[in-house]
C-alpha cells in the first residue's frame, strides 16, 4: 500500500523555495522601501496577556484573521502549519491529537488523554467529545511540553487551547456562503453589537459533501444486495451554532457568557480491507469498496446505516475581576456533554464479519477560580480548580458465525472466507445439515469511568534582574476513578464454545481508587537584547494511572472481575530556545530543541479477540528540535516557514518487551512547513489576496508494532500536500476566493490497522483527494 508520491522532501522545499525568490525578485527585500511589520502575537498561556516572545515555553499562535485567509475550519488541517502538531480525523468521534510524537486518541471510558483541548480556558476531557467545527474563532495556541502547571494533569504532553471570537459593541454582520466539488456546500456567519452594559453575539456554521470512497453496497454489482444502499464513505454533515453574552457591568468587571451547540451526521469511514477485494474491484485504498454492514444494525445498534451521528453541548461562564491594578480574579465555570453513535464495517468487505458500533456518551463540569497579581519584581498565580467527568463506551458487535469462524481460519474448511468472484462463503447451512440459513451472533461490552480531580496550584515568576526572570511553579493534584465493566457475549451456537472470553453475564465489576502528585515547572528567561530572548524549562508531566476494569474466569470457570492498573506515566521535559525579531520587526523567529524522558509510557493494544486494551510499555525518550520563522519580504509578500525533527522511541531495552525499539505510532521524524502570501491593491477599492502552502511529513507507523500486519504494511511514506487560495476583495464589504486543498490530488493514507487488524484483516483509511472550490463573504456595518 505504498503512496503514489517518494519520499524526497528537500528537493522538493528546493524547489518551493526557489521559486518564492524568483517571484519576488522583482520586488526585492533590499530594493523596497518597507513601510509595515509584523504584528505582534499575544498569547494568554500564562494566564495573563504576554507578548509570545516573552513566554518561556514553545509556543505555535494563530490569530483568527490569519486561520480565515487560509481556509483553515477542521482542527485536522490545522496540523498542516504547526511544527510537532499532528491532528488525525478518522471522524469526528474519533480524533486522534499528537504533540511532539505523543498520540491522544483513546476512546476508552478508563483512560486519560495526554493532550488538553482547550475551548474558551475550560478542558475537554474526552476524545469523543474533543471534536469541534472552527468558526469565527479569536486565535489558537498550540503549546508544546508538559503544561500541567497550568493548564491541568491532562496536558501531559502540551495543549491546544482554542478562543472564540466575543461579542463587540459596534453593530457588525458576515455571512460566508461556499460551493465545491463533491457537491459541497457551507454557510457560515455572525452578527454582533450591543451597548455599554450588555453586548451579544451569534455565530454558526453548516457544511456539507458528498463521499469521496465510492460504496457499492446495494448497487445491481454487489455481491451482497440484501441490504439497502448505503452512503459513499466520508461525506459529511456538519451544524454548529454559538450564541455569546458579554455583560460589562463597570470597567473592572468582564462576564462572558457562551453555549456552543454541535450536530454532525456523517455517512462513515471507509475502512478498506488489504486482503479481500470488494466485487469486481480490488484492494486499493483509493477505489471503491463494499460495505454492507450488519442486515440487524438497527436491532443490534440502533442506527441502520453506516456512521456518525454525534451532537455536543457546551455551556462556559467566564467572569474576570479587574480589583486593582496589581490584581486580577477570573473564574471559570464550564459544562460540556455529548452522545455520539458511530457504526463502522470494521473488515471492510461485503462479508457480515467483523460489524462494529462505538456509542461514547459523557458529562464534564468544571471549576477554576485564579488569581493573578504583580507587585514589584514578582507576578504571581495562584488558583484552585475542581473537575468531574461521568462517561461511558458502549461496544456492540454483530457477525453471523460461520463467516466469523471461517474469516478467522477457525473452522479449517478449505473454502476461502470470499471468493474471487466477490462472493461470501455462508456455511451454516451446510455445517447444521440445512436445518439453519444463518447464525446472527451479537454481544456487546461497555467500560464505564467516573473521575474527579481536585487541584491546587502556585506560579511565581521574579524578575531577578532587567535582563533575567526566573518562574516556579507547582499544581498539586488528588484523583478519585471509579471504573466499571460489564459484557454480554453468549456461546456460539456452531462450537457451542464462547466465540469471546469478555461475557460477565450481564453483571457490572466496579472498582475504585485514589492517586495524587506533585507537578512543577521551573523556566528561566533571559533577555538577550530588546529583540532577542533565550529560555530554559524543565517540567513534569503526567498522564494518571489506568484502572481498567474488565472480566475474567476463575479456576471453576465462574465468572469474576479483573481489575488492573496501568502506573501513571510520567514525563520529565528538559528544553531551550531563543525567540527573536529582526530587521526592524519584519521578521519574527523562534528555535527549541528539547529532551523528554518518559517512565511507564501507556500504550493501548488489541488482544486476540480485537478489544482493546491499556498496557505499560516500559520506559521511552523523546529528543527533538523545532524552528519557526515569518518574514515580510515586502509590502505585499509575506513567508512563513517551520520544520520540527523527532526522534522519538520506547527505549530498546529488554524489560520493555515486544516494542522495544519501536517508534511512537502517528509520529513522524520530520515535519515542514511553508507558505507565501501575496496581496496587493488592484485599485482604490479592490484587493487581490492569495496563499501557496506546502507541508511535508515523513514516514509514520500506525500501529505501536511497527510491523506488518497479515504481510501488509502498516505506515504511510512520506507526503506532501500543497493548497492554495486566491480571491479578490472590497474591503470588509465583500470578498470572492477559490480555494483548493490536495492541489496535487495525491493519494494517502490517515491510518491502517485499525480494529480489523486486531483480527489479522488490517483496514487502510484513505486520505481526503483533491477539493476544490469558490467562496464568497459579504460584510455589513463596520468590522
Amino acid at each position: 500500500m505504498k503512496n503514489k508520491l517518494k519520499t524526497r522532501p528537500f528537493l522538493k522545499l528546493t524547489k518551493l523555495s526557489v521559486a518564492m525568490i524568483c517571484v519576488t525578485s522583482t520586488n526585492s527585500f533590499a530594493d523596497q522601501t518597507i513601510n509595515k511589520e509584523l504584528d505582534e502575537i499575544v498569547v494568554v498561556t500564562q494566564k495573563r496577556a504576554q507578548s509570545i516572545q516573552d513566554v518561556p515555553v514553545t509556543i505555535s499562535a494563530y490569530d483568527g484573521d490569519f486561520l480565515e485567509s487560509l481556509g483553515i475550519g477542521e482542527l485536522d488541517t490545522l496540523s498542516e502549519i504547526t511544527p510537532g502538531l499532528v491532528i488525525q480525523e478518522q471522524s469526528p468521534n474519533n480524533p486522534g491529537f499528537v504533540i511532539r510524537g505523543i498520540t491522544s486518541d483513546s476512546g476508552s471510558s478508563q483512560s486519560s488523554p495526554r493532550v488538553s483541548i482547550y475551548y474558551n480556558g475550560a478542558d475537554v476531557s474526552r476524545s469523543r467529545g474533543s471534536y469541534f467545527e472552527l468558526f469565527d474563532v479569536e486565535g489558537i495556541e498550540v503549546v508544546k511540553g508538559p503544561q500541567a502547571t497550568l493548564f491541568g494533569t491532562a496536558a501531559s504532553v502540551g495543549a491546544i487551547s482554542v478562543a472564540t471570537r466575543k461579542p463587540e459593541k459596534d453593530f457588525s454582520a458576515q455571512l460566508k456562503a461556499s460551493v465545491g466539488n463533491y457537491s459541497a456546500k457551507g454557510v457560515s456567519g455572525f452578527v454582533t453589537g450591543g451597548n455599554d452594559l450588555m453586548q451579544g453575539r451569534v455565530a454558526f456554521t453548516y457544511r456539507e459533501r458528498d463521499g469521496f470512497i465510492k460504496n457499492i453496497a446495494g448497487d445491481s454489482n454487489s455481491q451482497n444486495p440484501a441490504g439497502f444502499k448505503q452512503d459513499d464513505m466520508h461525506a459529511i454533515e456538519r451544524f454548529s451554532y454559538r450564541p455569546s453574552l458579554r455583560i460589562t457591568p463597570s470597567d473592572d468587571v468582564t462576564i462572558d457568557l457562551v453555549y456552543t451547540y454541535e450536530k454532525n451526521d456523517d455517512s462513515g469511514t471507509s475502512f478498506k480491507n488489504g486482503l479481500y477485494a470488494p466485487t469486481g474491484g480490488d484492494t486499493s485504498p483509493y477505489s471503491f469498496v463494499e460495505m454492507p454492514g450488519s442486515p440487524y444494525a438497527e436491532s443490534v445498534f440502533g442506527k441502520k446505516d453506516l456512521g456518525v451521528e454525534r451532537t455536543v453541548n457546551d455551556l462556559n461562564l467566564t467572569v474576570n475581576w479587574d480589583v486593582s491594578n496589581d490584581l486580577t480574579i477570573t473564574s471559570i465555570t464550564a459544562g460540556r456533554n455529548f452522545d455520539s453513535l458511530e457504526v463502522f464495517d470494521a473488515d471492510g468487505t461485503q462479508a457480515w464479519f467483523l460489524e462494529f458500533a462505538e456509542a461514547a456518551e459523557g458529562d464534564q463540569f468544571s471549576q477554576e477560580l485564579r488569581a493573578v497579581y504583580t507587585q514589584n519584581k514578582f507576578t504571581s498565580i495562584f488558583g484552585v480548580s475542581y473537575f468531574e467527568e461521568d462517561g461511558s463506551q458502549r461496544i456492540p458487535f454483530s457477525t453471523e458465525e460461520s463467516i466469523f469462524l471461517n474469516c478467522l481460519g477457525v473452522l479449517g474448511s478449505g473454502v476461502p472466507c470470499i471468493n474471487n468472484d466477490g462472493s461470501v462463503n455462508i456455511l451454516t447451512p451446510a455445517l447444521t445439515g440445512g436445518a439453519i440459513n444463518e447464525l446472527p451472533y451479537s454481544l456487546e461490552f461497555t467500560n464505564y469511568g467516573e473521575n474527579k480531580a481536585y487541584s491546587a496550584f502556585a506560579d511565581v515568576t521574579y524578575a531577578a534582574t532587567e535582563a533575567l526572570e526566573l518562574t516556579a511553579g507547582l499544581r498539586y493534584i488528588k484523583e478519585e476513578k471509579r471504573s466499571g465493566y460489564s459484557s454480554a457475549a453468549p456461546n456460539s451456537v456452531l462450537t457451542q464454545a464462547p466465540l469471546f472470553t469478555v461475557d460477565t453475564n450481564g453483571e457490572t465489576f466496579y472498582g475504585d481508587a485514589d492517586y495524587d502528585d506533585w507537578l512543577p515547572r521551573f523556566n528561566a528567561l533571559y533577555i538577550i537584547n530588546p529583540t532577542t530572548n533565550m529560555y530554559a524549562t524543565v517540567s513534569k508531566g503526567r498522564r494518571s494511572e489506568v484502572l481498567e476494569v474488565s472480566s475474567a474466569n476463575d479456576e471453576q470457570g465462574n465468572v469474576e472481575a479483573s481489575i488492573s492498573e496501568v502506573p501513571a506515566e510520567i514525563i520529565w521535559n528538559y528544553e531551550t530556545g531563543i525567540k527573536g525579531k529582526a530587521l526592524d520587526g519584519r521578521l519574527d523567529y523562534s528555535v527549541a530543541v528539547f529532551y523528554q524522558d518518559y517512565s511507564n509510557f501507556q500504550v493501548t493494544l488489541q488482544d486476540d479477540e480485537g478489544v482493546a486494551f491499556s498496557a505499560d510499555a516500559g520506559s521511552a525518550t523523546n529528543v527533538g528540535a523545532e524552528a519557526e520563522v515569518r518574514a515580510l519580504i515586502n509590502n505585499e509578500f509575506e513567508i512563513f516557514a517551520n520544520a520540527a525533527y523527532l526522534d522519538a522511541e520506547i527505549d530498546d531495552d529488554s524489560n520493555n518487551g515486544n516494542l522495544a525499539g519501536n517508534k511512537f505510532r502517528l509520529q513522524p521524524e520530520w515535519t515542514f512547513s511553508t507558505g507565501l502570501f501575496y496581496s496587493t491593491e488592484l485599485s482604490n477599492s479592490l484587493n487581490l489576496t492569495s496563499s501557496l502552502i506546502y507541508s511535508y511529513r515523513s514516514e509514520v507507523f500506525f500501529e505501536p508494532a511497527n510491523a506488518p500486519i497479515s504481510g501488509l504494511d502498516i505506515s504511510q511514506p512520506g507526503l506532501g500536500l500543497v493548497s492554495a487560495r486566491l480571491g479578490i476583495a472590497s474591503g470588509d464589504y465583500w470578498a470572492v476566493s477559490v480555494f483548493a486543498s490536495n492541489l496535487l490530488d495525491k493519494e494517502y493514507l490517515v491510518d491502517a490497522g485499525n480494529t480489523g487488524g486486531g483480527f489479522g484483516n488490517p483496514t487502510f483509511v484513505a486520505g481526503a483527494p483533491r477539493f476544490v472550490g469558490i467562496e464568497l463573504t459579504l460584510g455589513f456595518g463596520g468590522q
